[in-house]
This record gives C-alpha cells, structure tokens and sequence, in this order.
C-alpha cells in the first residue's frame, strides 16, 4: 500500500506542478466520505468542484458503469450507437431543448457553445464575416484552453500563455448596464455568463440579473449561454440554477456532475434554429457521445431526480448559510457567507494575499473535513448534495470550531 508522504512525493517528482493541492492524499470514497491510505476519514466539502453531487462512488452509478463497460464503450460518431439517441432523447425531454451536443470536458464545452453561437450569428444575424463577438464577465472560470483564458482576467491563468484569442469584450459581473451598453455595440453574437462565479468566491448576482440580461440578449437579438457546469445539475436547489428566475437560455453548457463524476461528460443544449448551422465535419469529438458516457449519464441524472437531491441541496444550504450568518455575528474573522443551495463560500477577513484562508483549511482537514481556498480569503463549500442534516450539522461544529481556535490561537500570539 502507498502511504500518503509517498504519494506526495511521487506526484512532486514525476507531474506537472500546475496544481497546489492540500496535503492529504485520498485513496477511497463513498457517499460525502474519503479516506487517505492511512484510514483516516474526511468529510469532503468540495466534491472534485461540484462534479460528484451524488456522492462519491454511488452504487446505482458504478453498477452502470461496470454493466455499459462490459458491453461497448466507444464507437466514435463515424458509427451509430444503441446508447446516443437515447441519450439525446433523455436530455431533451428533461431540460426542454430540441437537440444536445455531446462532448467529454468542461472547456470543451464551452469552446463548443462558442463556435456554436459565432456559427448562428454569421448564418442567421448576418454579422460581418469573423467579427463576431461574445460578451463575458470578469471574474469568469469558464476553462483552461487558450481561447477561454484569452477573456480571463486573472493573471494567474493568462501570464505569459499569449498571444491571446480576439473577439470577446469583457464587462463588470452583475451590471446590467454595461451589459446593455455592450449589446448595442456592432457584431455581437452573444453573451456567455455564469449564473453564479464559483471560480471567483462563490459570488451570487442580484436576483432579477438573469431574467434582465435574458430580455437584454432578446431585445437585441443576441444569445444567452449559460455556463451551467459548476451550478448545475442541483447543485444551487434547483436542476439548473437558472431555474430559479425561470430564465431559458439560449444556449446551455454542462459537465461536471452530469456523470455523477464517474466519466468525464459535458452537453451543449440548443434548439434547431441554432443547432443547425452545425454541419457534418465542422465540429465533433471521438469520445464524445461514446455509450459507456451516455448509460452513465442517464443513469446519473436519474439518482438526482429520484433522491430528490435539489432539494435536498436547497434546504441545506439555507441550514448552512443561517448557521454561518449566525456565527459571523461574533467572528472577527469571518466577514460573509454567502450561496444558493449547496454551493456557498465564507470569505475571511484578510487579504487576498495571506495565508489565513490556507491555513484554517489546513486546520479543518486535522479535524476531518476538507475544502480549499479560492482567491486568496475566499474558502469554497460545496459537500455532495447526498449529506443529510445530521452530517451538515456536524460539519457545521467543524467548520465554526475550527475557525473559533483559529481566531484564539491568532489572538494569543
């Protein structure tokens, strides 16, 4: 058995350093559990950043996926399968729209809703010849590709990765008026937003945003995409987390939870008259659409509906954010919590460049619950929407006793 400090170093000596991971090693999941090779036990609070809503391993999930993988798992789309049109047919009749675009990651899905959206404006708003543009958000996370870090504006993603992709205009998150002052400008194709900043702290627009911006994209006919890939799938108390202002996007990007984070699988949704300017050869995926993804997929989306975990996210979530509200009234450390279901962060009242946040999820991972910090004094929590009351309500003691500590021993010295 490999113990965690040699894990550790293996993955120092022989990986890329492009991530700075906690220092815990995880060996084993099941249900809002880890454990690292030593046996230890850990609340995991972050869920691989919302990909395993259903909990880790759920056993309806990996008994599909053991049962697909036995019979077929990957045709390419230069042949039908038995297991695509179903899907397709799934995803229609469940989020309403006339056709889905199977592809494998997150990036890829949002890189497909670009193309996708440039091609319709071209074909159908008659916008001069590859001067579209989409309009985006600072303080996105839409990816890694170097397309999607051309209209990042974090320094980290972007440093020395150019020269950058043209043809996006990045406006403030949550204004509605440099919105409608950039829809009026010449060639633009559509507009690509989060319907919450996870990346960026978990941050929630004013409610009413959404429905505004998906009348603005109306007016001037342009199309809204929704990068649902973190909010989605239940996560925010509701299927998609636009379903909260009944707001139907032109264009919908998810991944992450779709498969239950067993298989990589994301989906761009559309109607006809924009799906359709997608011809054979312009635009595809080997792995994307494969059957063992899409028995996966289904069977995923399933244990959401029948385990009620929407819901069960919502009501959560409200448990989680009065408990934290509460406990910020006497905290000197912590200044905001905020969310919507079960995707709500804590911000510390420090700078973004200490080491505060960093070292109160050090602490919490000694006492049996992991989550991680996100620029800087933000910290991010976002369990498996399978957690009961019982186990939020312990982590509710961890999450506030620690911080509690925290702030004595920091007091002290």
């Amino acid at each position: 058995m490999i113990t965690t400090e040699q894990a550790i170093s293996l993955e120092d000596k022989y990986g890329a350093h492009n991530y700075h991971p906690l220092p815990v090693v995880l060996s084993k999941g099941e249900g809002v559990f880890v454990w690292d090779p030593e046996g230890n036990r850990y609340y995991d609070f972050l869920s691989a950043y919302s990909a395993v809503n259903q909990g880790h391993c759920h056993p309806r999930i990996i008994k599909k996926l053991k049962e697909q993988a036995e019979k077929l798992t990957l045709v390419s789309r230069a042949f039908y399968s038995d297991q695509l049109g179903a899907y397709e047919e799934y995803m229609s009749e469940l989020f309403g729209y006339d056709k889905l675009l199977p592809m494998n990651t997150g990036a890829e899905g949002v890189e497909t809703a670009i193309k996708l959206c440039r091609k319709w404006s071209y074909e159908k708003k008659n916008l001069t010849p590859e001067k579209a543009t989409i309009i985006v958000a600072k303080g996105n996370f839409h990816g890694r590709t170097t397309s999607i870090i051309s209209f990042s504006n974090d320094p980290v993603a972007r440093k020395n990765f150019g020269p950058y992709t043209p043809g996006f205009v990045s406006i403030p998150y949550n204004d509605l008026d440099a919105l409608e002052q950039a829809l009026q400008e010449k060639d633009v194709a559509g507009f690509l937003v989060e319907p919450i900043q996870g990346e960026a702290g978990v941050k929630v627009p004013d409610e009413g945003y959404l429905t505004k911006a998906s009348e603005l994209c109306q007016k001037y006919d342009t199309l809204l995409i929704a990068d649902e890939i973190q909010t989605g799938i239940a996560r925010t108390g509701k299927m998609l987390c636009v379903d909260h202002e009944n707001v139907r996007p032109d264009i919908v990007i998810l991944g992450k939870a779709l498969s239950g984070g067993a298989y990589p699988v994301s989906a761009v949704l559309a109607n006809d008259d924009i799906m359709e300017c997608l011809r054979p050869g312009e635009h595809g995926s080997t792995y994307g659409g494969n059957p063992l993804a899409c028995a996966v997929t289904m069977e995923a989306l399933d244990v959401i509906r029948e385990e009620n975990l929407a819901e069960n996210a919502k009501k959560l979530g409200e448990i989680f954010r009065k408990a934290m509200a509460d406990f910020i009234e006497d905290s000197s450390l912590v200044s905001l919590v905020r969310g919507k279901g079960l995707l709500n962060a804590i911000v510390i009242d420090d700078s973004p460049e200490s080491d505060t946040a960093w070292n109160i999820c050090l602490q919490l991972k000694e006492n049996g619950l992991l989550a991680k910090p996100t620029h800087g004094n933000i910290i991010r929590f976002a369990p498996p929407l399978v957690m009961t009351e019982t186990q939020l309500r312990d982590c509710i003691s961890i999450i506030t006793d620690t911080i509690s500590t925290y702030e004595q021993e920091n007091e002290l010295n």
